[in-house]
């Protein structure tokens, strides 16, 4: 005869609290800079986690296009073992038109949910890690991003952080 298993009660966080190990993470808000021929626009990414190799608990930083594209390119080269998703495509007209920046803001938060839901991307990319709590990337053979800010956010200790600028590359 097969016993069941010891019912023991749950507390209220084992419950409710949240899971093991998480990631979110969100594109949101883009805002499109500049005038004529130096127009671009950003997109916000907002993080929590919980996972261990996250430096923050929680980050918000605004990444353009072209730095999406570079981090892209990193993860192909850096993770031989894991298919990397597409990117939106890139759009030649009215490329600032609200329709068009909302439909890219929805295939770019599709495709950071694959990537952040990727166990060995999660755990083990520290690019990934870097790219959604405000590390500078060099990619292509270029800088992404000068002086970039570093995100507000919390530490894995729970103490707040400032903005602040820094130099910091991470080099692949």
């Amino acid at each position: 005869m097969q016993s069941l298993p010891d019912a023991r009660s749950q507390s209220f966080e084992e419950l409710y609290g949240p899971p093991e190990n998480f990631l979110e993470i969100e594109v949101r808000n883009p805002m499109t800079h500049g005038v004529g021929r130096g127009m671009y626009t950003t997109y916000e990414i907002v993080m929590r986690t919980n996972i261990p190799a996250f430096k923050l608990k929680s980050s918000t930083v605004r990444r353009r296009y072209s730095e999406f594209e570079a981090f892209r390119d990193i993860l192909e080269r850096e993770s031989a073992r894991v298919t990397i998703p597409p990117l939106p495509g890139k759009v030649l007209t009215n490329r600032f038109s609200d329709d068009v920046i909302e439909h890219r803001r929805e295939g770019l938060q599709r495709f950071l949910q694959i990537v952040v839901g990727h166990p060995l991307l999660q755990t083990g990319s520290k690019v990934l890690a870097a790219f959604v709590q405000g590390a500078c990337l060099l990619g292509a053979g270029r800088a992404m991003t000068d002086d970039w800010q570093i995100p507000t956010g919390t530490d894995t200790h729970g103490r707040l952080t400032g903005r602040s600028t820094s130099s910091a590359r991470l080099m692949t």
